[in-house]
């Protein structure tokens, strides 16, 4: 609006990933059978705008509350740590730099903030872009282990999505996909308008591919749905860019809340039969609590808000959904622990084991 981490010593190393249960600590091996065989009911999806500027300036408020949240998944977006990997030489990126004496310090900082509780009851996975820019993280607690955890539209484990912008994990009866989606930008150019429509083809594709299992979708989606998702329509339609103008009328206004990226959200919505989350719960605008993203609160931005994060859940789920709240709210940007963009958390209801077995 980044890919594995594993429990860390002292001395802010990390373990190699993987899906064994005895890369984690002493306490994943306390966690009962029976703990293991459940699946997340709770989760919750953040535009951190830099985890580690938030490490170091919002820590304890964001620690607190998680605490008092208690997710069992927490999926970050924009968290611009680069991957691991010499200037020139092939990147890792599932791995924090750590090649220069700044990188292995910020590795550091950060290492020692998720060692802490709560964090350390959790794994993370990174997808991280090669620079300070993008990446997603995944946090899942030690006590749900899911089955795989890809990195790609393509689902292929050991390919990374350009710039960390995607993380897939699946468990025994979902998925869960963690998306940092392109930003439109402003112009009808390859790394603007193209790129998105190019990302909303493959999102398409991807939904109408994996109708297999259900899908719960999260994450920093970068499109308003409708009117009703922005605070002010008529100066987001009408918002411009050094005067410029597209040649395409759907393609005018602010990136998020064009009528083509409008569009094209609501094909893959109708295609994977999927639901907005929030939207199905709160039916009404709220001007005050409504939206996950802020302008700046100085300049013309000032008190102008989207919602550009979401949950978004199969109809088939759509029973289970017990509530989808959004934790930030005004002008003074109070819930956002520092970012431009504020938490927003789904939960579900249990389902029996008869309704698994169908």
């Amino acid at each position: 609006m980044k890919r594995y981490f594993q429990p860390i010593g002292k001395d802010g190393s990390s373990k190699k990933p993987s899906l064994s249960k005895e890369d984690g600590d002493e306490n994943t091996d306390q966690v009962s059978e029976e703990e293991k065989k459940k699946e997340p009911l709770k989760f919750l999806t953040w535009n951190a705008n830099s985890f580690l500027i938030r490490v170091k300036n919002n820590w304890p408020e964001f620690t607190k509350f998680v605490s008092d949240l208690d997710p069992d998944v927490i999926a970050v977006q924009e968290v611009r740590m680069p991957a691991a990997g010499s200037k020139g030489a092939p990147k890792n990126h599932g791995e924090l730099k750590d090649d220069t004496s700044s990188s292995r310090e910020e590795k550091k900082i950060l290492m020692r903030a998720l060692s802490t509780p709560p964090f350390g009851n959790y794994r993370v996975w990174w997808s991280l872009a090669d620079s300070k820019y993008a990446g997603t993280a995944l946090f899942v607690k030690k006590c749900f282990q899911p089955k795989k955890v890809s990195f790609s539209l393509d689902q292929k484990a050991s390919k990374h999505e350009p710039e960390g912008r995607v993380i897939l994990a699946e468990f025994e009866s979902f998925r869960l996909l963690n998306t940092y989606v392109p930003n439109n930008g402003w112009k009808d150019e390859e790394t603007s308008f193209q790129r998105r429509r190019k990302w909303d083809k493959r999102m398409l594709e991807f939904v109408v591919q994996s109708s297999d299992k259900p899908l719960i979708w999260c994450g920093d989606l970068n499109v308003s749905h409708e009117e009703i998702d922005v605070s002010h329509p008529e100066f987001f339609s009408a918002a411009k860019h050094n005067g410029y103008v597209p040649p395409n009328k759907e393609d005018c206004g602010q990136p998020g809340f064009t009528l083509a990226e409008r569009r094209r959200f609501g094909g893959i919505l109708k295609e994977g039969k999927l639901v907005d989350a929030y939207r199905l719960l709160h039916k009404e605008k709220d001007m005050e609590g409504g939206f996950s993203w802020s302008g700046n609160p100085i300049g013309k931005y000032r008190g102008k808000r989207m919602r550009i994060d979401y949950f978004i859940v199969p109809e088939a789920l759509k029973d289970r959904i017990v509530a989808c709240e959004i934790h930030g709210q005004g002008i003074e940007l109070e819930g956002f622990y520092g970012s431009d963009h504020c938490p927003v958390s789904l939960e579900l209801s249990e389902t029996s084991s008869s309704s698994n077995q169908s």
